[in-house]
């Protein structure tokens, strides 16, 4: 996203300077600043680095989970808690020595040993409880930690550890008859691993909670008052989609997601209208989810569609699963999805068409103004 953003910015550099909106050592000054910037925030070296910390960590946590029965007892646990001493120390001298790559890298080797220690002080001793409790552990290690150094990378997995507590929840509480048990402290640990983020400056971290709390929401939806929950959650996204476009700058500030939020709400708005529709499945509800689906869809393109390819593709995978859904609950009376797709049709051109109308008034009278400007 930042490269293409990168590109676009340079494109839009070289056509100021043709038109002669800059001058051309302005653009060239500029250029290599984009550039400067984009070597800054993206290193493949950083990288190879982390996937080299996941691959370590996970080599560490597969030697503990094999059980090396040779070693002495006492000489497991020092090893574990070394190589956790070893990987947070070093990444500190590491990050004042100016290495900031490999700095975050010892750090999550040094949390993934963390994990590691739990699990195999746990499995020598013999200690009671459920293994969630365990990764709950984890996780609340790992965002002390990130707090601690206020690491980017350790906030990301702090939030990826407590996503996987929540699905070991949701699996060990699953009841056929029942549904799901749904830890609903999951919340106050997404609000906290979110206000953390803002301490470390990790937005991949929140982008992470929002998408986690979207499929939360979902799977409440699915388990308990379907109605209820998925009407909540499409009519809120479609707020605060809303809020997002014409609200964008006090919202962005806040909540610090790069200009994303509308595609985050977007995407809930999505889950709670197709979990509706698993509700209203035929009939008056069937033709009213599915114009509320497209309207909706439509109104994103429209709105926000231009700046985000994200949410273009989101959009158009959407649509295509609205067709594939309609088609799937009425393939018994084919002329029924026929007419639907008709109807639809048509009121899609129409919209397209006052909507091409629109745009292109509103660039005549922009070409007008700078002309007469």
């Amino acid at each position: 996203l930042l490269a293409s953003y990168a590109s676009k910015v340079r494109q839009d550099i070289a056509r100021w300077v043709e038109k002669g909106l800059i001058d051309a050592q302005t653009g060239e000054k500029l250029s290599r600043e984009v550039e400067a910037n984009v070597r800054r925030s993206f290193s493949f070296g950083t990288i190879l680095a982390m996937l080299a910390a996941i691959l370590l960590g996970a080599a560490i946590l597969i030697f503990i989970a094999a059980n090396w029965e040779a070693i002495p007892r006492i000489m497991r646990v020092l090893a574990v808690f070394a190589v956790i001493a070893a990987g947070y120390v070093g990444g500190a001298w590491l990050k004042l020595r100016d290495h900031p790559a490999f700095a975050e890298a010892a750090w999550v080797v040094a949390a993934s040993a963390f994990g590691g220690a739990i699990a195999l002080i746990g499995q020598m001793y013999h200690f009671s409880g459920d293994e969630s409790g365990a990764i709950l552990a984890w996780c609340a290690g790992t965002a002390l930690a990130a707090v601690a150094l206020r690491s980017k990378p350790l906030t990301v997995m702090a939030v990826a550890i407590a996503d996987g507590w929540l699905v070991m929840k949701l699996l060990n509480g699953f009841d056929i008859r029942r549904g799901f048990d749904f830890p609903y402290l999951y919340v106050l640990m997404a609000t906290a691993l979110f206000l953390i983020s803002y301490w470390t400056r990790s937005r991949p971290a929140r982008h992470l909670v929002i998408l986690s709390l979207i499929a939360y929401a979902g799977f409440v939806a699915l388990a308990n008052d379907w109605n209820s929950v998925a009407i909540q959650l499409a009519i809120g996204s479609a707020v605060i989609f809303a809020a997002a476009i014409y609200a964008a700058e006090p919202l962005d500030s806040l909540l610090q997601l790069g200009g994303r939020l509308p595609l985050h709400a977007f995407l809930g708005f999505l889950v709670g209208m197709a979990i509706l529709q698993f509700r209203y499945d035929e009939g008056g509800g069937l033709i009213l989810t599915s114009a509320l689906m497209l309207a909706g869809i439509a109104a994103a393109i429209v709105l926000a569609g231009r700046d985000s390819r994200g949410l273009r593709w989101l959009a158009y995978i959407g649509f295509a699963y609205e067709l594939v859904w309609i088609y799937l609950v009425t393939m018994g009376t084919m002329l029924d999805t026929a007419s639907f797709f008709l109807a639809a049709a048509v009121i899609l051109g129409l919209l397209a068409f006052v909507i091409i109308r629109v745009e292109k008034r509103m660039r005549g009278r922009v070409s007008e103004g700078g002309a007469a400007s």
